[in-house]
C-alpha cells in the first residue's frame, strides 16, 4: 500500500494559475495522480487559505475555488483542535518554523501522512516521520 501524501495549499493555487505553465502542468498532474491513488491528504487549513488566496488573487475564480474546495472535502480534511495546536507549537519550536508551516506539518501528521507536498519546506527534510517532498522538483512516479 501506497503511504498517504499531505498536500500544501500552493500545490492547489498552482494547478489553477497559468502564470507559470511549467508549474501549473506539475501541479495539475500531482492533482490528477493523487485522486487516481486516492492517497491524498489534506485540512481545514490548506482549503481555507486556498480560498482566501483564490478570491483576492482572481475574484472571478470565486465559484471555480468553490467547486475545487466541495470535491476536496472527499478526502476528510483534518480540522485544527486542541491536539494539533499542541502539535504544531512543538513543531514550532523545535524547526523555528513560522505557526502557518507548523500547522501544515502537524495536520500532515495527524492525518498519518508520510509525505508533504510543499515548496515553502526545505525539500527531502525529514519532520518527525513525514518528508518533504518538492512537488515541482519530483513528479507523482518518483514517490513511492
Amino acid at each position: 500500500m501506497h503511504a498517504p501524501i499531505f498536500v500544501d495549499t500552493n500545490l492547489l493555487i498552482y494547478a489553477l494559475d497559468d502564470a507559470d505553465p511549467g508549474k501549473q502542468q506539475a501541479a495539475r498532474a500531482w492533482r490528477a495522480a493523487l485522486w487516481q491513488s486516492r492517497r491524498g491528504r489534506i485540512s481545514y487549513q490548506v482549503l481555507q487559505e486556498f480560498y482566501v488566496k483564490i478570491t483576492q488573487k482572481w475574484p472571478k475564480k470565486r465559484s471555480q475555488a468553490r467547486e475545487e474546495i466541495r470535491d476536496l472535502l472527499a478526502w476528510g480534511p483534518t480540522p485544527v483542535d486542541d491536539d494539533m495546536l499542541e502539535r504544531s507549537w512543538k513543531l514550532q519550536d523545535r524547526y523555528r518554523f513560522s505557526f502557518g508551516d507548523a500547522l501544515i506539518v502537524a495536520a500532515a501528521q495527524i492525518s498519518c501522512a508520510r509525505y508533504l507536498l510543499t515548496e515553502d519546506l526545505q525539500a527531502d527534510q525529514e519532520l518527525d516521520g513525514v518528508r518533504v517532498i518538492n512537488p515541482f522538483l519530483l513528479s507523482p512516479e518518483a514517490i513511492p
